[in-house]
């Protein structure tokens, strides 16, 4: 056998092997289970209510997608530090976490679209009269942020801002509804949330910098899972539960930027 004859069949055998090989899509069709991962600990996104059950936005959003597929959800709990690792290894199908589709996660791993967009956002009193409707209208005045997160280096690298780092946003709210700072800042999906746990007479103002999208990543390699996946996230936004799922965590479809209407 030449070489030229040699690497012909080489290839030949490669994409058979590839033709060959089952699609995700076929797997848990067999099951009959999407096997879900997340933390469990990252409220509003996913936790353990009061009875000890998962639930949470990505909770919600996990089972109306794996009806679309016509399959059953098995959640999987995994710390954030090894929840990748464990999509990699293959111990379940999908992570649905909030999961940023970055340029290396894309190297072993596909995404979907993204379904929530994200931005830094205000939070003032309620009872502010001043626009803050960016970084730069807080120069000469008072910021609290989470020490040690991005929100820190974002508002550090405007000029002007006097920037307050907290261990928590507890504190920082409760500095912010006694005046102690102009404003706060955080994530615009958490915002919410976190005005709502605080019970301090607090509100979302204006989204600053850019908007960020979450995915849900799967292994590499399987098309017609991935195309799935897609159009069971297309079907949930098109008939309306994305929206009254979303409505529900966040009072907003957060499929769509801060401010859209």
């Amino acid at each position: 056998m030449n070489k030229r004859t040699f690497l012909t069949t080489l290839l030949a055998v490669a994409l058979a092997a590839t033709a060959g090989a089952a699609d995700l899509l076929d797997t848990v069709k067999q099951r009959g289970t999407l096997k879900i991962a997340l933390e469990g600990t990252y409220p509003p996104f996913n936790f353990k209510n009061s009875k000890g059950e998962l639930d949470g936005f990505d909770v919600e959003i996990g089972r109306a997608l794996a009806q679309k597929l016509g399959l059953k959800p098995e959640f999987i709990t995994s710390e954030w530090s090894g929840i990748l690792a464990g999509l990699q290894a293959g111990k379940y199908d999908v992570i649905v976490n909030q999961v940023s589709a970055t340029d290396k996660r894309r190297e072993i791993f596909d995404f979907t679209q993204p379904y929530t967009l994200s931005s830094a956002q205000l939070i003032v009193r309620k009872d502010e009269k001043r626009q803050f409707k960016s970084l730069a209208d807080l120069k000469g005045k008072k910021l609290g942020v989470g020490q040690g997160s991005n929100y820190a280096d974002l508002a550090k690298a405007v000029e002007g801002v006097e920037v307050k780092t907290y261990p928590s946003a507890a504190e920082y709210l409760q500095d912010l509804a006694l005046g102690r700072v102009d404003a706060a800042l955080n994530d615009s999906l958490l915002v919410p949330y976190l005005v709502k746990q605080a019970k301090l007479p607090l509100k979302g103002g204006a989204g600053v910098g850019s908007v960020e999208g979450s995915a849900i990543p799967y292994l590499k390699g399987n098309p017609r899972f991935g195309a799935a996946l897609d159009k069971a996230l297309a079907d949930i936004k098109a008939d309306g539960t994305f929206r009254k799922i979303s409505i529900k965590y966040f009072e907003r479809d957060v499929s769509r930027p801060l401010g859209a209407s």
